[in-house]
């Protein structure tokens, strides 16, 4: 079998219907859009969520908090993680998104003091716990903030 002998099996594809082409295919002349009224008409039909004038159910619904613009958002490292690279390495931002730790710094990246560091390591990021400077230090690391 070849790529332009597959054919759908019967049943699966279907023809569309071909409005608008005559008496005699039952969807000619309106073309299934009945007679009159806003719907039969070329450009008809309201928006989604129109309820006829009645006040719609998103402007009914009250509304519940806002969003801080100021918020900052922290990519977090966990201590755990960095045991990944060797002895006497410097770890950076831009090391950790290549070696997938974090996924993208958007307002900076917090190392978290979850788990044990076993590795020398110099650690050079935007905000540290206290938990994760005491461990990098235990360890025999820096933490530097940039």
């Amino acid at each position: 079998m070849k790529l332009h002998e597959l054919k759908a099996p019967l049943g699966a594809a279907k023809s569309p219907k071909r409005k608008g082409r005559g008496t005699g295919s039952g969807q000619g002349k309106t073309s299934g859009r009945g007679m009159n009224g806003q719907n039969s008409r070329s450009g008809g039909g309201t928006r989604p969520g129109f309820e006829g004038g009645q006040m719609p159910l998103y402007r009914r619904v009250p509304k519940r908090g806002f969003t801080n613009i100021w918020k900052k958002e922290w990519e977090i490292v966990n201590i755990e993680a960095l045991n990944v690279f060797e002895d006497g390495t410097e770890v950076t931002p831009g090391l950790l998104l290549e070696a997938g730790l974090a996924k993208k710094v958007v307002d900076g990246i917090k190392i978290l003091g979850e788990g044990t560091l076993d590795k020398k390591i110099t650690v050079k990021a935007h905000k540290f716990s206290k938990s994760a400077i005491e461990k990098i230090e235990s360890a025999g690391g820096k933490a530097e903030v940039i």
